[in-house]
Formats: structure tokens, C-alpha cells, sequence
């Protein structure tokens, strides 16, 4: 099984609600893991399964003491909690002081998140929202460990020439140098747009060629649909048929469409899982 890291170079493109829509129709079961080192917004925008509040001190707050020990991946489990409908959460932290608690810790942690899918109780993917992403932003030691790193990005000129630039510097950091195709290493670096559904797929073809004349190894995976009803319909803050939903529909084509072209290749260990 796989770790899926979604992140996004600058702004506020999406990435949580990215994030917690492809976890609602992974195919598989599924961890979603909030490892944004300058803090989480599940907290704020999502109850519990019991319907009250997620406790902040359950999840990356108080795995960061076990990590320190060693981390078995089924140990992860002792760490999350349900979100109302059911999904797995491991909640952030609080803010970007308690960052520094990480410290060295990010690599165990990438490595029980690419094993937790070995795990002999209760196998899943990890999804983690990594959230902004910028030269040495620490969750980026998560991404050896991945066998998916996941660009999310708007569609404005200027977004798209960051994300280009930073498909360009991960592809540089996890690789070793500029590729002219996708696909050809692990971790693949794909990008997710947000965008009006209709017209779409010239944007993607249009992106596609920026992508491979800068030679990033990265491409476009699918588009998300930017819906403020469906993310607020996600949130629990507007009430409505979620699985209609835009947003919902255009998560799951693209949560359908990377396991019919990888899904063979999760099955086996991540590339850094045995680092």
C-alpha cells in the first residue's frame, strides 16, 4: 500500500480540502494524516464521530513522545480519531511552535506511514496533508517515503509557473537532476488542479506541455473541481447530498483513475521504505 503526500508551493489552493475529499473515496481503507508542520485545520473545521470536538492533544501532538522511542506502524492506530462519517484522522498540531518537537522525527514518521499498509491488524494508505511547501519546510522528509507527492495548485498564470518551479526543485531534491517524462522514479510528483470543471481538459494538455518543456517529471493527475458549496458540504458547515457534490465526484475520478495506473505498483513497499 501507499503514502500519498499533498502539498501546495504557496497560498491557499485547496490542499486540506484536497486532502480530506480523496481520503472520503480512497478505494482502499485509508489514514489521512495531518503533518503540515505550520499546523492543522481539521480541528477547526471538522467534528468528531461522537459529534463534539476532536481532541487536539490525539494525534501528531502526542505521537511525537512514542516516535521518539521507535514507531511501529500499527501504533498509529493508538493515535487517531474518527471524523463524523467514519474517515481516520491523525490529527495536526496546533501551531508552528510545536513543529520543533519534530525535529529528526519526520523520517520515522514517513517510514511507519509507506509501512502501515504491512501492518498484519489493520493495512491502509496513508494520505498526508503537508500543506505549504517551501525550501526547507520539514514535512518535505516525508516524500522519499511516498510513492505519490501530489501538487495542488489554482489556475492562475502565476500558480501555475510555482508549481512548475516547484515540481522542478522536488524532482531535483528526490531525484537527482531534471526529467523530460513522468513516472520514471518513485516518488511520482503529480499535480491536481483546482479549476471550473467545464473546459478543463484543454487547461490540462496546456499545463501537461509546461511541465514536460521544463523538464519537472511531473504531470497533471486529475482536476478538482473548485466548489465552495461542496467543501463547506465536506466541512459539516452546509448541508446537502455530499456525494453529488462537485467537489466529491471530481475526487473520486481522480482517486479511480491513479489506482487503475498505480495501484498494481502500491502494492509493493515504497522506494524509501526500507531507509
Amino acid at each position: 500500500m501507499a503514502l500519498i503526500a499533498l502539498a501546495a508551493d504557496k497560498g491557499s489552493p485547496g490542499v486540506t480540502t484536497a486532502a480530506v475529499a480523496l481520503s472520503a473515496v480512497w478505494p482502499r481503507r485509508v489514514l489521512l494524516a495531518e503533518t503540515d508542520p505550520a499546523g492543522g485545520d481539521l480541528l477547526y473545521r471538522s467534528a468528531a464521530a461522537h459529534g463534539g470536538s476532536l481532541d487536539p492533544n490525539t494525534g501528531m501532538l502526542s505521537i511525537a513522545a512514542t516516535a521518539r522511542r521507535g514507531l511501529v506502524p500499527d501504533q498509529l492506530w493508538d493515535h487517531t480519531q474518527p471524523l463524523s462519517g467514519g474517515l481516520d484522522v491523525l490529527v495536526g498540531i496546533g501551531s508552528a511552535e510545536q513543529a520543533a518537537g519534530f525535529t529528526g522525527l519526520w523520517p520515522t514518521l514517513g517510514q511507519s506511514f509507506a509501512q502501515l499498509g504491512d501492518s498484519p491488524h489493520a493495512p491502509a494508505d496513508v494520505i498526508a496533508d503537508c500543506g505549504r511547501i517551501s525550501g526547507d519546510t520539514a514535512a518535505v522528509e516525508l516524500f522519499p517515503y511516498a510513492q505519490l507527492v501530489l501538487l495542488v495548485s489554482r489556475t492562475t498564470p502565476e500558480a501555475l509557473a510555482r508549481v512548475r518551479d516547484r515540481a522542478s526543485h522536488l524532482t531535483q531534491r528526490l531525484h537527482g537532476g531534471p526529467r523530460g517524462a513522468a513516472g520514471i522514479a518513485t516518488p511520482l510528483i503529480g499535480v491536481v488542479l483546482v479549476t471550473d470543471p467545464g473546459g478543463s481538459a484543454k487547461l490540462v494538455h496546456q499545463v501537461n506541455d509546461m511541465l514536460v518543456a521544463g523538464q519537472t517529471g511531473a504531470r497533471v493527475v486529475g482536476t478538482l473541481a473548485d466548489d465552495p458549496a461542496g467543501a463547506d458540504q465536506l466541512a459539516g458547515r452546509r448541508r446537502g447530498r455530499l456525494d453529488k457534490s462537485l467537489l466529491i465526484r471530481s475526487a473520486r475520478k481522480i482517486s479511480v483513475d491513479l489506482y487503475q495506473q498505480f495501484g498494481a505498483a502500491w502494492s509493493t513497499p515504497a522506494a524509501g521504505a526500507g531507509r
